[in-house]
C-alpha cells in the first residue's frame, strides 16, 4: 500500500528491584545471541547515527521557562528508550540501528481522513517552532529541553476527528531488528499511549521533530514523538508510527504492565508518591549528585494552562 497525499486542509535514578532483574536478564540473554552471532557482541556498539540535520523554526516566547537548558549531551545521553536497552545510557550507545527515513504515519480510527501520510509530506505542512519545556521523569529526575516541533492539535485537526473520537492512541514503531531491546518481553511490545482527545488538543501538547535546532538523535524519539510538558516522561510515545482515534480508553504499556505504579493520566502531582518513592522533589540532570533537589510542582508548573481539565476528577486515585 502505497502512502497517500496529505491533505490540505487547513488546522484551526532509582533502579526498581524488577528492573534489575529485568537487565539481568537482558544481558544474559544478549550475550547468549551474541555468541550464537545473533547480536553484536558488547564491545561492538550498534552503528552511529548520522548527526542530526538543521531545522529551520521560529522561536515561540510563549512558551519558556527561567531555568537554564540542559546540554544537548545531557539531553541526549540520559533516556528512557526501552526499545534500545533499559539503561540511561543505552540508547545512545544502541540506536544506530534505527533508520528514521523514509517513515509513515498511519492514521486510524474514528476520523474523516485515514491512511498512510508520508512524514515529509506532514512536516511541509507545518511550520515549526521551539518551545522550552520542562521533562520530568517518574523515577524523580528532571531536564529543561528546548523541543523542536508543531502543536499536536493542529496536526490531529487536519483527520477530521468524528464526535465518536474521546482518546487518541498512538503506536511506536515495533521492529526487533531496528531496535533490538524489543527482542525481549520485559513490555508487551510494540509502546502504546494514548491521551484524553482535550488533553492531546490542549496548546501545550507537542508533536517534537527536533531537540537544540536539530532533528531528533535516534535515542531521543526519531523522526517523531508527543512531549506533555505537564505529564511524566512516559506519556510521551517515540518514534510514532501509527495514531488512532477512538471512543475508548486505550489499554496503554505502563499501566498495563503495572497498574499499581502508574496510571494512565500520569499527571506530574508531588502528593501522589509512587509506591517505591517520593514524588515531592526531583533531582535535576546535570547538578551535582548530592546538590539540593527542587520541589516539585504540580502539573510541572503547568497548572495555569492545564488544571481546568481534570476539574472533578479525584487525582489520588486517578494518577
Amino acid at each position: 500500500m502505497r502512502p497517500l497525499k496529505l491533505p490540505d486542509i487547513r488546522p484551526s535514578e532509582i533502579t526498581a528491584e524488577r528492573y534489575f532483574h529485568m537487565r539481568r536478564g537482558l544481558l544474559a540473554s544478549a550475550l547468549g545471541l551474541a555468541g550464537a552471532g545473533l547480536l553484536p557482541a558488547p564491545a561492538r556498539a550498534a552503528p552511529a547515527a548520522p548527526a542530526p540535520a538543521a531545522l529551520r523554526y521560529t522561536r515561540n516566547p510563549r512558551f519558556t521557562v527561567a531555568d537554564k537548558p540542559n546540554r544537548y549531551d545531557e539531553i541526549t545521553g540520559y533516556n528512557n528508550f526501552y526499545e534500545f536497552g533499559l539503561d540511561k545510557s543505552d540508547p545512545a550507545a544502541n540506536a544506530g540501528t534505527l533508520r528514521p527515513r523514509p517513515w509513515t504515519l498511519t492514521i486510524a480510527g474514528e476520523a474523516d481522513i485515514t491512511g498512510r501520510f508520508n512524514l515529509e509530506d506532514i512536516l511541509k505542512a507545518h511550520p515549526l517552532e521551539e518551545r522550552i519545556y520542562r521533562h520530568r521523569c517518574v523515577e524523580a529526575w528532571s531536564m529543561v529541553i528546548p523541543w523542536v516541533g508543531f502543536p499536536l492539535a493542529d496536526l490531529l485537526k487536519r483527520f477530521r476527528p468524528t464526535s465518536r473520537a474521546k482518546f487518541v492512541e498512538f503506536t511506536t514503531l515495533f521492529d526487533p531488528q531496528q531496535m533490538p531491546g524489543q527482542r525481549r518481553a520485559v513490555l508487551d511490545w510494540p509502546y502504546v499511549e494514548g491521551l484524553r482527545i482535550d488533553e492531546a488538543m490542549n496548546p501545550l501538547a507537542l508533536m517534537v521533530v527536533g531537540v537544540y535546532g536539530r532533528e531528533l538523535p535516534n535515542q531521543n524519539g526519531a523522526p517523531l514523538r508527543v512531549h506533555l510538558p505537564w505529564k511524566y516522561g512516559f506519556k510521551s510515545g517515540k518514534s510514532i508510527v501509527r495514531i488512532r482515534f477512538t471512543d475508548r480508553r486505550p489499554i496503554t504499556t505502563w499501566p498495563a504492565a503495572w497498574p499499581d505504579e502508574y496510571g494512565f493520566y500520569a499527571n506530574v502531582n508531588p502528593q501522589v508518591d509512587h509506591p517505591r518513592w517520593s514524588q515531592a522533589t526531583e533531582r535535576r540532570i546535570g547538578e551535582a549528585l548530592f546538590a539540593p533537589r527542587h520541589p516539585t510542582e504540580m502539573f510541572n508548573g503547568y497548572g495555569e494552562q492545564v488544571a481546568s481539565l481534570y476539574q472533578g476528577l479525584d487525582l489520588r486515585r486517578n494518577f
